[in-house]
């Protein structure tokens, strides 16, 4: 086999006091197997300073695109340099594609982008915040229109992927929960109990755990923990499905994306979320009682008491309220998320992360409202 012959580029520089042009031999093949080399040749050439250069590219055995660009930008350098470039010698089906090159007007050279303006900052991240808003608003409206030809047609409620969903994200979420609910109570009352024992007010712990815990703690911690646990989970499960394709697949053989992925989901934490709270008012209450008794010397009886006293029914329904309104926005964003995923690993990681960022702060606003709402009326 015949070796191939590199790309080869050897100035001969015009001899001192004659005004000749310098010359650039050219040979070999300009293809694109070679051009990382080439390139670097001709960037290390030392151009003299002044005078006109003859490009002799009579030896040139193979031109290319990547060669006649490379050829291209180096006769363009030197003429923005000042100096009259002429290139002789190509053959004529090579001095055509030189041409074609050089009339597609590529850039000669990498251009920096133009700096972004504050201005510009500001509007391309205020119009990506309210193309995701209408977007996830139109998710929603699909879920429920979904859900409603769902309850029309009870026989399409897949109950094994509820039951599934319920298993894991309910009884498994039991001992996080619990333990974090627990813990919360326990900090309550230790924080409070130094500013009771000053009035001589240790009895009004109770007061200040039930409250607190029922109305608000455990169905925000609750959601919270269910966001970070089972909305990153659903997200990463539909989005990897989305990457593999299998969500096509599904509309390919007629089965609706939403009734078999999202509204099993949908339903199992509208069903777990108010059961967990229950569960964290609970172990919540009872971390209060033990650190009230080691603490401020209040026994369970007395806390008891006291605690039944101080929370009315209002209380307890007002928090419990919140725990479906929160299971909708947990399985919501979390699927929402997974059907954005792009196509890469990188973006199932995104996604999962926006997922959980958005869901807590979406549970924490809409806790908020709640607040003003119960206000309103006054509970």
């Amino acid at each position: 086999m015949t070796p191939v012959p590199p790309a080869q580029a050897t100035l001969e520089s015009a001899p001192p006091g004659t005004g000749g042009a310098a010359r650039l031999r050219c040979s070999g093949e300009w293809t694109v197997r070679g051009i990382g080399p080439l390139e670097r040749a001709l960037d290390a050439v030392t151009w003299p300073a002044q005078g006109d250069v003859v490009v002799d590219g009579s030896a040139i055995s193979i031109l290319d695109t990547a060669g006649a660009w490379l050829l291209h930008r180096t006769t363009g350098r030197l003429e923005r340099q000042g100096r009259t470039v002429r290139i002789e010698g190509l053959r004529p089906e090579l001095a055509s594609l030189l041409k074609l090159i050089a009339s597609k007007e590529l850039p000669l050279e990498a251009t920096e982008a133009p700096a972004e303006t504050w201005l510009a900052r500001v509007g391309r991240h205020s119009w990506s915040a309210l193309d995701g808003g209408t977007g996830y608003l139109a998710f929603v409206g699909e879920s429920f229109l979904a859900l409603l030809r769902v309850l029309r047609q009870p026989h399409r409620i897949r109950w094994r992927a509820i039951l599934h969903n319920v298993q894991t994200a309910g009884v498994a979420a039991l001992p996080i929960t619990g333990l974090l609910s627990f813990l919360l109570g326990i900090v309550i009352a230790y924080q409070g109990a130094d500013q009771l024992q000053r009035f001589g007010a240790n009895i009004y712990v109770a007061d200040l755990v039930g409250i607190s815990m029922l109305r608000e703690l455990s169905p925000m911690m609750t959601a919270i923990i269910i966001a970070g646990r089972s909305g990153s989970a659903y997200t990463a499960q539909i989005g990897t499905m989305k990457v593999t394709e299998e969500i096509d697949a599904l509309r390919t053989i007629g089965v609706p994306p939403l009734e078999l992925l999202v509204l099993p989901k949908l339903i199992a934490l509208v069903i777990v979320m108010p059961l967990l709270t229950v569960y964290t008012d609970v172990t919540g209450v009872l971390g209060g009682m033990i650190m009230a008794q080691w603490k401020l010397g209040v026994d369970f009886r007395a806390f008891l008491d006291r605690l039944d006293d101080a929370i009315v029914l209002s209380t307890y329904w007002t928090g419990l309220v919140k725990a479906p309104v929160f299971a909708m926005i947990v399985a919501l964003v979390g699927c929402y998320r997974g059907f954005q995923v792009t196509g890469s690993a990188e973006s199932v990681g995104t996604q999962t992360t926006m997922s959980v960022v958005q869901s807590i702060f979406l549970v924490i606003v809409t806790d908020a409202m709640f607040s003003i709402v119960f206000l309103w009326l006054e509970l």
